[in-house]
This record gives structure tokens, C-alpha cells and sequence, in this order.
């Protein structure tokens, strides 16, 4: 029998997006669970996720996008029936229908041929940024591992949980891709990227997008240096 596979999403204001995500979701092969993590929203991100068929897990505050990962996958886990041990997919709430792609995620890791997958979007949006935050990521990731990501700061992928628990603390808010990716790899467990016709909305300008990309090189450099002192040169560049 294959094992199921249960997708969770970690939410945060996404009531515009997060319906066709969830059922996009509910639609892959072997995801027979869709769980919502709403982590402080203001808007309708739970009730629209739950209407859309998922299962939703509330936080009251804002507690980050790792927090958020775990409270889903602990979710899972009361969830799980009895002999049964769920793999976990991890999808960004914006990516709407494109998530119908996440199949390529799964297939490898049904089949054994990967403990963990990470998504490489065929289709790149033009982003606001400079690729600071990816760069460090990367090059950390390379350094500490030797192993060289194409997109290392992607959120969607998909594991066994085997290796989530391995992984067990998760880095930080937006240092998790990070710090999974590293601690896996150098865990033993095999990492593959996948190439999937994906996309979600691009981070823009303001001042709002440059202070998440603030936040995001300090949660990606706090999760180099907890993994390995020697990288503090590389996190001051």
C-alpha cells in the first residue's frame, strides 16, 4: 500500500489565495490530508481554507513560518491513523492552482528515491530583490555541505517523516529551508531538487518587501552560524 501523503500550509493574510491553493492540494496524488496552519491572520484565511476542505490550525500571533511547519506536522500526526505515517508536503499558501505541480515533489519520495524533495520553479518570477538571501543561503548550503542548490530558500517540498523528525528543532522563521537542507544532508539523507511549473507572487519593492527580505537574511545567517561557526565570515559579507 502506498503511504498518503499530507499537505500542509503555513498561512499568514492569504484569503485571496489560499481556496485554490488548498484544492489544488486536495487534488494531488497520494494527499489524502490538507492541513492550514493560519499563523495570525487578520483576514479569512481559516474560513476560506476550511471551506475549501482543509483542515485548519490557528495560531492567535504571528509566530513565523517554522513555528508554523511544526504546529502542521504535529497536526498530521494526531491525524494519523494507527500504523499509518504520513509523508509531509510543504506548499507556499500563494501559489493557487499552479500547486496542482506539486505531484513532481511527491512522486520521488513514494518511490524512494529521495527522503527529501525541493522544488526548482521552471518559470522564474522577476523578484524585487537583489538575490542577497539566496546567495548566502546557497553558499552556505555549498560550504557546509558541498552540496549546490539551485534554489535553496524554496519552500515547497516534500519528505518523509522520518526526515522532518530528523531535522527536529527546525532553524528559525525563515532560516528553515536552510537549516533542513543542511541538517539532512549532512544526516545522511538524500536531497533532490525537482523542476515544477510553479509560481506565487513575487516580493515587491517597499518598504514592507525590504524589511521581510531584512528578516530573511538575519533568520538564513542565524542558521549558518548555529550550524557552523566557521561560516560567521560569510554571513558579515
Amino acid at each position: 500500500m502506498t503511504q498518503p501523503v499530507a499537505a500542509v500550509i503555513p498561512a499568514k493574510d492569504e484569503a485571496e489565495r489560499i481556496g485554490p491553493t488548498v484544492e489544488a492540494a486536495l487534488a494531488l496524488p497520494g494527499v489524502d490530508l490538507v492541513v492550514v496552519v493560519d499563523d495570525g491572520s487578520t483576514d479569512q484565511t481559516g474560513r476560506v481554507a476550511r471551506a475549501a476542505g482543509a483542515r485548519v490550525v490557528r495560531h492567535s500571533r504571528n509566530r513565523g513560518k517554522a513555528a508554523a511547519m511544526e504546529s502542521g506536522a504535529e497536526a498530521v500526526r494526531l491525524l494519523d491513523d494507527a500504523g499509518t505515517t504520513r509523508h509531509l508536503l510543504f506548499l507556499d499558501a500563494d501559489l493557487g492552482a499552479t500547486a496542482a505541480a506539486a505531484s513532481a515533489l511527491i512522486k520521488p519520495v513514494l518511490a524512494d528515491e529521495a527522503d527529501m524533495t525541493i522544488a526548482v520553479f521552471a518559470t522564474r518570477v522577476k523578484l524585487g530583490g537583489h538575490g542577497m538571501v539566496v546567495k548566502l543561503s546557497r553558499e552556505g548550503i555549498r560550504r557546509a555541505t558541498g552540496f549546490e542548490a539551485v534554489q535553496p530558500l524554496n519552500g515547497q517540498r516534500c519528505l518523509t517523516r522520518a526526515a522532518f523528525e530528523a531535522a527536529r528543532p527546525l532553524a528559525h522563521g525563515f532560516g528553515v529551508e536552510t537549516g533542513l537542507t543542511i541538517d539532512l544532508l549532512r544526516k545522511g539523507f538524500r536531497v533532490l531538487e525537482v523542476e515544477v511549473d510553479m509560481a506565487h507572487r513575487a516580493t515587491g519593492t517597499d518598504l514592507a518587501a525590504q524589511l521581510h527580505r531584512a528578516r530573511q537574511l538575519r533568520d538564513v545567517a542565524r542558521a549558518l552560524l548555529a550550524r557552523e561557526p566557521s561560516l560567521r565570515d560569510l554571513t558579515r559579507r
